[in-house]
Formats: structure tokens, sequence, C-alpha cells
């Protein structure tokens, strides 16, 4: 997703600065950007002239001390808690003391994060919503201790940014994740029980709810390897069984079935 934040970023007026672990990654993100940029222009959604002043404010690299003059860093690397609390400590260290800090996670405690650093006012979770340049909301989520100044600017940016920026507090799942999570291990669970196809399971969600894409179409999209980690980090933070996982779920992610980034889960693609 960060390639997408980035993107949204740079076309509302930001210069950006995209790093990533590995250059391979890096141009993998740019080209992805230059595509959607491509296919914006070729649709009319976006004047050819805008596309190019939207590349020219993005920069690229692996160092991350590229951000040390940033005011304000978004970070969209893999939902592995350690890995942010390192990576947050890192920045910490690295960028001014008047960079806000925030984090694309979609389910790790903002509380515990910020606990990594030494400006716990100055982290906030911001949770883009994939596809990122189609999708309007911004997830804000405010620590304990998170500023109230913080919030208002990260919602200033957001709304830059041509996003709709809903605020809640820390809690495990936060409010899309807690609400949505619950709803596809059920479906999930209906097709372990043999209820009904995936097809007839999503078809009645979405003509009968009015849901974009069902939910088991939805699970292959987010990955089921990152739905498990939600619905786990739900039944461990909440300690209520009906967040446990489906075991189908278990099973899939076992095997290797993760969706769309794996060709197969409950569709293959």
């Amino acid at each position: 997703m960060g390639n997408g934040i980035a993107q949204v970023a740079a076309c509302a007026g930001y210069d950006v600065v995209m790093i990533d672990i590995a250059q391979e990654y890096v141009d993998k993100g740019l080209a992805t950007i230059e595509r959607s940029l491509g296919k914006l222009v070729a649709k009319g959604r976006l004047s050819q002239e805008d596309a190019d002043a939207a590349l020219s404010r993005l920069s690229t690299g692996i160092d991350r001390s590229l951000c040390a003059n940033v005011d304000l860093v978004v970070e969209a690397i893999p939902e592995i808690p350690d890995l942010k609390f390192s990576t947050f400590a890192e920045l910490d260290q690295i960028c001014k003391a008047s960079t806000i800090l925030a984090s694309n996670t979609s389910s790790i405690s903002i509380n515990e994060i910020a606990a990594a650093t030494n400006r716990p006012s100055q982290v906030i979770g911001m949770h883009f919503m994939n596809p990122v340049p189609i999708m309007k909301l911004v997830e804000i989520i405010n620590g304990s201790q998170t500023s109230e100044e913080v919030n208002s600017a990260v919602v200033a940016a957001a709304a830059q940014m041509g996003k709709t920026a809903l605020s809640c507090n820390d809690s495990p799942g936060f409010i899309s994740n807690r609400i949505l999570c619950p709803m596809l291990n059920e479906a999930i669970i209906c097709l372990q029980d043999g209820i009904a196809e995936p097809e007839a399971i999503d078809g009645i969600m979405k003509l009968g709810m009015n849901h974009p894409i069902g939910p088991l179409a939805l699970a292959d999209l987010i990955g089921l390897d990152t739905l498990l980690h939600i619905i786990n980090v739900l039944h461990d933070g909440l300690g209520d069984d009906k967040y446990a996982p489906a075991p189908l779920l278990l099973q899939m992610v076992e095997e290797g079935k993760l969706g769309r980034k794996t060709g197969e889960g409950f569709y293959k693609y």
C-alpha cells in the first residue's frame, strides 16, 4: 500500500520520499505508480500535466535517513509487531523533533508503537484503505497520548489527499477491522460448514446487502494471512472466543493459499 499512499500524497501537491528496503522494491513501487497515473490519464480523470507534476514531486531511496527532515512519516511495512516497534524507534532517532510519525497499521496497537519512541504525543495511526487511490476513507487512530494538534494535522493532510478522515481511539482492530474481519470470518465458517459455495455466499452479500465485493473475494484481496493476523489480534486483545479464527482459514494459511497474491484462495486467479 505504500506506493498508493505515495501516489495520492504526490498528487495532492506534497513533496514525497518513498523509501523501501531494497532498490528492486522501490523500482516496483514506482512502476506501479506510473501505471496507475497512466490509467487515470487514459480515463480522463487526470491530465498528463498533473501526472507528470506528481511524478516530479516524488523521490525514492533505500536509506531511511532520507526522511530526517520530513514533516510527516507514514509507515506501511508488514504487520509484524516487533518490526513496527524497531522501525519507529529508528525513525524517532532519525527524524527532526517536530516530525509526526504515523502508521498505516490495520490492527497493531498505536499505544504499543508509540511506546517504542520518545515522542508518543506525535505518534498516530493513518489507516488507508486498499486500493488507496480509489478508496476515500482514512481511519485515524489516536493513541492515549496523541495530541489534538497531531490529530488535526493528519486529518488536514488526509483531506488534502482527497480523503475523508474519521477518528477513533486505540483498541484491537480499531473500528474498521473490528467490524469487518468477524464478518469475513463468519463467511469462511459458512463455507466450511457446507452451507453454500463461495459464489453464493459472495452473491448474497453483494446483491442482498449491496456490498461492492463479497466477503470471500475480499478476504482473498486482503490476503488470508493478513486476515488471520487481524483476527488473532482481536481474539487475543479482546479475550472473546467469538473472534476465534475459522479452522478453514487456519488450514488455508498453512497450505499457503493466501488469496490473490499466491494465485489461489477461495477463488483461483
